[in-house]
Formats: C-alpha cells, structure tokens, sequence
C-alpha cells in the first residue's frame, strides 16, 4: 500500500490535470468552431455515435481503449497520434517537468480507437474503425532525448482483409498470453472471423482463422436477426487442468454466447505443468467412463475423448526429452497438433439458466463486451479456501442499457471437432469426474444465471425532461458501450466504463458466499440449497459521473487503466473524450478469509473443545459473564470501504459552451440537487449512525475491559493466597495424611495377616506341592550343595571354560583352512589354461611316438635288443 501522507487522494488528478499528454487532438480544434461538441454525446450528436464511419472520424463511437500503461510510462492515442510519457517523472519532478514524446509512425494514417500492450512490453497494436497495425515501442531512457517526436518502426496487419474497402469493422484486438514471444494477436471482426497474426512471421496472412458466425445458405430462410450475426467482443477462457486455457469465448450483439475449444496459437509458448495436467484430466474422465457410465453415454463421449487423447498426446509428444512430471513448470514451445484434420466445432448458443431478466423500463439493448474471470487458478499455494472455486469460472456480459449479467460456469467446455462422424453434442465436463457422464451429449452448453446488474442508467437518463417533439434521451443508451477492464492486482475487482461514467463492481461477496455453500454442500445437498438461497449479490459503486442534467449531454469514457508497478501508486486513471484526466488512490487489500458459516441450516451444538483433566468446570450459571454480544463486532457498510473508492460519484461533467459561463437553473437541475442533497443527507444520517453504534461498542468494550482487570486482579490476590498461606496449610495437611497413610498401610498387613491366618492356618495340597516343585527346581538348577557338579549352574560354567580352551585351537585350524583354500586357488589351472596345457602334451605325445618307433627300427637294423618303451608301460 502506498504512503497516503506522501501522496493524497488528489495528487494524480492535479499533477495530470494540466499534462500536454492529455490535450486534444489538432484535428479537433478544426472543428471546434461548429455549433455543437462532437466529442459530447446527446441529442443532436447521436447519429454520429450510432452510424458506422468508414473514414474513422473523431466521435468515439463503439469500443474504446485509447490509453495503456507500460511499467511506469503512459501511452495515449489522441487521433491518429500516439503519444508517450513517464508518469514517473512525474511523479518525483511534479508540476516542474510536464511533456511527452509523439511516436511518430507514417503507415498509421487512421483514427485509433484501441491499443493494446503484448505480453513483453516491445509491441503495442493498435486500431481504428476497420484498420490495425503494430509498432515497436521505443526503448527506455526515451525521454531524456532531446526531438519531440521519436520515430518508430511500425507495420499494417492484415491489408488485404482490414483495409479494403469492404471490410468488417474492427470488434476487438487482444494478444494471446500463450504466444511465443508475446507476438500473437488476435483481430475479431464484426463478422464473426478471428484472425491470428504472427508478428514475427507473417502481418499480412493471418496463421490461423476461427469463424463464430457462418456462411449464411442461400437457399434457407430463417427469421434471424442481424445482431444475432455481429460479434461484440471475445474473451479467453481459464483454468489450471482443464480445457479452459484453450477455449475462446465470443458473445454477439444479441447475447448469444458461443465457445470454440480447442484453440492454440500456430506458434504457442505452455507452460509444461498443464500439459501434463491436461493429459491426467483426460485420463481420469476415460478411465470413469470404463467404470460407471451408462453404455449409451460410454458410446456418445468415447469417441469424443479418444480426439481429445489424440489431441492431448501431439502435445506431449511436443515436450523436450525428459519432462517428467511433477517437476517445476517451465515454458515450453509448441504447435497445434495436426493429427486432427477437423477444425474445432462452433459450440453455443449457451442456454442461460435461468432466463435473466430484463431492466425495468428497457427493451434490452446490444451486448457490448464480455469477460472470462477465474479465481486462484495462478497461485501454486492457495489455501482451502481459494481452492473451494477455483474450478468455478464467472462470466460477465454488458448491455447498452447498463445491465451486467454475472454467470457461473459450472458446466466448463471442452474440445470438440466439427467432425461428421461424431453426431453427438458435448456440452462440457464438470468441475468433478463423477459428472461428467451425467451430461446429456445432445444438450447446448449451460451457464447459471447469478444475478442482473442495474447501473442505473436508465433511472438517471429518466430524470431529464425534454421536448416533446425532440428524441427521447433513453436514444443515447443506443451510443453507450460498456467495457470491462479487470484490476491487475485483484481478480474480484471489475471496472465498467461506459457514454455516462464509470463503475466498479466487487464480486468478492459473492466467491465468498459461494466457498461457503461449496463447503457446506459437500455433506448435504439440502444445505447447499439453503446456502444459495441466502447467497450475496454483488457490490456495485458508481466512481466517476460523465452525464450533466443540466444540458443532457455526457463526456464518454475512452480509457480506463490501473498501473501494475511498484514506482507507480496503486490508483486508477480515468480518461473521458475530451481528454480530462480524473484518478482515484486504491488500497492493497489482503487475501480476505473466508469464513466458514456453521448457522446457515439452523442452529448447531457447538462443537466441544478439548477439557483439562484437572479444571473441570461447574456446571450450571458461569462465573462470568461478559457484557459484549457473542458476535463480533462488524463495521457498517457505510464505514467499510476496504478498496479505498469513493462512496460519491465524482462529477466530471461537459464543460460550458463557449460564451456561456451562467449557471442555469432548470427542473431537472433542481431535481438532481435535491436528489443529491437527500442522497448526502441518508449517507450523513447512516455515518452518524454507525458513528453512534461505534461510541456504544467503544463504551461497552472499555467497561468490559475494567472488569476483566479487576477480575484479573481478583485472579491474582486468589492465586498469591494459594502460593502464600493456604499452600503451607497444604502441605502440612499432606505432610499429615502422608504419615496417617503409613500407619494405616501397617495395621492392614497385621490385620490382612491376621485373617489369612485364621482362615488357613496351615497349608492346602496344592500350596504344599507348589513349594515342593519350587525346591526341586532351586535345586536342579543351584546344586544340592556348594559342590554339586550336576547342578546346571556348574554344568554351565564348565562348559564355558571349556569353550574357551578349545577357542583358540579352532582360531588357528580356520586360518589353517583359509590358507589352504587360498593355496590350492592358487595352484589350480583354469580353464583356458588347461586347455591349452592339453594340446601341448598332444603334440608332445606325438613327437615321441615318432621317436620311438625311429628307434625301435634302428634297433632291429642293428639287431640290438630294446626293452619296453616308457609309453607301453
């Protein structure tokens, strides 16, 4: 949290209320001289707001993200010129260094309407009405250079399909986070196509293409709605071991919500844990088909789990030698696997259960935006109550009217390919594997209807009159588009900017009351049920009012961002259409714990602690009683405002025309001050209020706190009485008992000696034999005498003194036979040796009978006698 004695509520909005950054376009002020404002949204400039510019004009019209922050340095697009500066310097120079640079790009020639900053921070795309380009941004250290303006590499993206004449109109630009290199960006067009471009392979060609909306057939005749056919926005999905990192989500203009899974960037960067995740997800779901599934369900989904095997197993093929699993997660790069010839199914229209409702006085208005929001999926160490829904992902849609709908994905989607084969319809698996077979294979994809959020736009355009002849002023909801901006730091944190303010909402209730309903339901269904139905809503807060009463006209938001950086504070920065720069400080707030509620099906036996052995206490009418409830104490709403917003919308309304500097009171002035005056007047009440309840807890607790010390005085003169007197009292009476226990312990051996003696004075059979054996055994074992030999006490001593003669002698014959073994070892021919001495003595035996049959033929030449040859013998 940042020092608030250094840095006030309304430091960022004076630094940056005079900023040259945050000034009007130059084109602007060509038209400054016409009779009304462009940049206003009423009356008489709602057609310029409504009807689609193919020249990309100033009015901001349509999605709106004209401001982006990068560590601690802004970026602005006023017009076709982006500019930049370091809110840093800013910061530590305050009002004596205030300029910025132009990042001059001469391929960019259009109205910017979006930027976006990649995942690295070196690229930021950008894009109007139809056209998008990219440029790299300039290095640090870039405004300490001396040029205004700085050039910049930049490049169109997709010429041939975003700047032609007849292309779609740009809904949403966004980069993946799974690209590699942070280069992956994602064009959606009105016309329901997805286009990926690789920055760093290709800008023309997109890599990939994802269609939501299809050809419509020539020969059919369907009654269907344009918007039915017109995306708004798109948003990715989430999760840790599931599909939902691979799954798009896409809402159209008519509130149709329809998914794509799987999708992967054509050059993507994973982190190696979840592919391995994926892979025991997959597992899991296989093996309880084979165990617990009905054969017609095992029939509809096998097929489709043998793809997703498929799938799954191209991308563990796609890991580096030695992955094992677990093992610390690191990046890895991979491409979507082409085993699958089939592209990824169209899934949707989602059936909202149940039906939302409809705001009072409204006949509902276009969806605007979308946004996929999950919660502890990030953090490796989550507590139990984090991970309670973390597999529950919320959905959240916007309307022109100010309704949000808050959904519960309950039902996550998962892959499915547009293949003919597959004639079933696999809506998604649930959070858990045993019900995943419960899912009817024919039935659309399902998200739980939460809540309706009311911002309250209609109510406020409600409070201005006008003419009769004139339009109504409920016209202006058709220009509003609300847009969700999620906090960085808190994920329960949205902001929606829209024609006539900014709001925040705080879904942190609602995650609560659902980890208690998950906690409580998992023992009995009937609590769950009780939980829900006792379930909070969301926090809604208006931050920032746009809309003047008196000239029904409003300033719209253009950009809303919320900086991520230690050298920034951590605030919010409000930027309308005409440049006016409001920011508001927030606070960190920790992690907040979640409470298990015991109560919520009735009341319970508490459960029993653990009792001491030797403190047991009375029963019956406690020796004390404390004065406070047996609840804590809760702070009151009005005074709980953890987030650090304000509890008032701050006006920040159209300025005057020009000549103009009266004040003009009218009915509907009259109307919203006394509104606000009451509005202030029941906020005043209800502080005094709480204020009041506080000084009666504060009087309560410190007489609590005078009569716990004087109890704990009391405590104290009772313990000093047990160390002091009444512990020697003790101990002499101990010292007593102990001696009148040895005296008692005596008299009962005489007299326990006295009975056995009367009762048995002489010895039974069986005693006498007893002892007899006794005897015989002591002298079996001692000797009848001191000199018995055959006692086993002697027998046993002379065995050990003969064991120990004979010790050594065995010593030296085990040596002896150690030597022995090792000489005839030694001496010993192996194998090979024998052989070899075997041919030898062959050839040998050879030689000499040859020699002796020359011999014996010389000897009879000679007739000399011979006597028997060596070899006959």
């Amino acid at each position: 949290m940042f020092d608030r004695d250094t840095m006030t509520d309304d430091d960022w909005t004076n630094l940056l209320r005079d900023h040259p950054i945050f000034s009007l376009p130059k084109s602007f002020h060509d038209q400054s001289a016409s009779s009304f404002n462009v940049l206003e949204l009423s009356i008489n400039t709602l057609q310029r707001f409504t009807e689609l510019d193919p020249e990309d004009g100033l009015t901001p019209s349509g999605r709106r993200q004209t401001m982006v922050l990068k560590d601690s340095d802004v970026i602005v697009a006023a017009g076709k010129e982006i500019r930049m500066a370091s809110f840093g310097d800013v910061k530590l120079s305050g009002s004596a260094r205030k300029s910025y640079k132009i990042l001059h790009t001469p391929s960019l020639q259009f109205e910017i309407h979006q930027v976006s900053l990649n995942p690295s921070g070196k690229l930021l795309a950008v894009a109007g009405a139809f056209q998008v380009a990219v440029l790299v941004l300039p290095r640090a250290g870039y405004s300490r250079l001396v040029p205004e303006s700085i050039d910049c590499k930049s490049v169109q993206v997709g010429q041939f399909y975003h700047a032609a004449q007849n292309s779609a109109p740009i809904a949403k630009i966004d980069w993946h986070p799974w690209g590699e290199a942070g280069s992956t960006l994602l064009v959606m067009t009105a016309d329901g196509r997805l286009r990926e471009y690789d920055i760093s392979v290709d800008t023309e060609e997109p890599q990939q293409v994802l269609t939501f909306v299809p050809e419509k057939k020539s020969k059919s005749f369907m009654a269907e709605d344009d918007s039915e056919r017109e995306v708004a926005s798109f948003s990715f999905g989430k999760g840790r071991a599931d599909w939902g990192p691979l799954t798009i989500y896409a809402v159209m203009k008519s509130g149709d919500i329809y998914s794509m899974c799987p999708y992967l960037p054509q050059n993507a960067s994973v982190p190696s844990s979840y592919i391995h995740s994926l892979e025991c997800f997959i597992s899991a779901k296989q093996e309880f088909l084979t165990c617990g599934a009905s054969p017609s369900t095992s029939k509809n989904l096998s097929t489709v789990y043998d793809y997703q095997r498929k799938y799954v197993n191209a991308l563990v093929k796609q890991l580096p030698p030695g992955t094992v699993f677990p093992a610390p997660s690191r990046p890895v790069a991979v491409h979507p696997p082409t085993t699958i010839k089939a592209p990824p199914l169209r899934q949707g229209p989602f059936l909202l259960q149940p039906s939302p409702r409809l705001l009072e006085g409204s006949e509902g208005g276009d969806a605007t935006d979308l946004a996929y929001l999950a919660f502890g999926t990030d953090d490796e160490d989550s507590t139990d109550d984090v991970r309670d829904t973390e597999h529950l992902g919320i959905v959240v849609v916007s309307y022109q009217d100010g309704k949000i709908d808050l959904f519960l994905d309950v039902e996550k989607v998962e892959a499915r390919w547009d293949i003919k084969q597959v004639s079933t319809y696999l809506t998604g698996g649930k959070a858990t594997v045993p019900n995943i077979a419960k899912t009817s294979s024919r039935e659309l994809p399902m998200l739980a209807v939460y809540e309706s959020i009311d911002l309250g736009l209609i109510s406020m355009l409600n409070e201005v009159t006008v003419d009769s002849k004139t339009k109504s002023v409920l016209d202006l909801l058709r220009a509003n588009h609300p847009v969700f901006l999620v906090d960085p730091l808190h994920d329960d944190m949205i902001y929606v900017y829209h024609a006539f303010g900014v709001h925040a909402l705080d879904i942190s209730p609602v995650l609560q009351s659902l980890s208690a309903a998950l906690k409580e339901g998992s023992e009995d269904a009937s609590i769950l049920e009780k939980s829900l139905g006792k379930s909070t809503t969301t926090n809604v807060r208006p931050l920032l009012n746009t809309f003047s009463v008196e000239r029904g006209c409003s300033n719209t938001i253009v950009a809303v961002t919320v900086p991520n950086d230690v050298y920034l504070s951590y605030s919010i920065f409000i930027l309308t259409s005409m440049m006016r720069m409001t920011s508001f400080p927030l606070n960190i707030r920790s992690d907040p714990v979640i409470e298990r509620r015991n109560n919520v099906a009735g009341p319970t036996e508490p459960t029993p602690g653990v009792q001491s052995l030797w403190l047991t206490p009375v029963k019956g009418v406690p020796n004390y009683v404390s004065i406070l409830a047996s609840e804590p104490y809760t702070i009151p709403s009005i005074l709980a405002n953890s987030s650090g917003l304000p509890t008032n919308p701050t006006l920040s309304l159209p300025s005057q025309p020009s000549g103009s500097k009266e004040f003009i009171l009218t009915p509907d002035t009259l109307r919203f001050i006394g509104k606000t005056v009451a509005h202030n007047s029941a906020q005043v009440q209800e502080i005094h209020i709480a204020y009041r309840a506080a000084a009666t807890r504060l009087a309560l607790q410190k007489q609590e706190l005078s009569r716990l010390t004087q109890k704990c005085r009391d405590m104290e003169a009772s313990v000093e009485r047990l160390k002091g007197p009444t512990r020697q009292a003790t101990d002499m009476r101990l010292t007593r008992v102990q001696e009148e226990q040895k005296v008692l312990l005596v008299r009962l051996d005489r007299l326990l000696q006295a009975l056995m003696e009367k009762a048995s004075p002489e010895l039974s059979e069986h005693e006498t034999k007893w002892f007899d054996e006794l005897k015989r055994m002591k002298e079996d074992v001692l000797g009848r005498g001191r000199y018995d030999e055959s006692s086993l006490l002697n027998r046993m001593r002379l065995l050990e003194k003969e064991y120990g003669r004979i010790l050594p002698t065995l010593h030296t014959l085990s040596e002896k036979e150690k030597a022995r073994k090792r000489l005839e070892e030694s001496q010993s021919l192996g194998v090979s040796q024998a052989s070899e001495y075997g041919e030898r003595s062959n050839i040998d035996r050879t030689r000499i009978a040859g020699i002796e049959k020359q011999i014996s033929r010389l000897a009879a030449h000679m007739d000399l006698p011979l006597c028997r040859p060596p070899s006959d013998s």
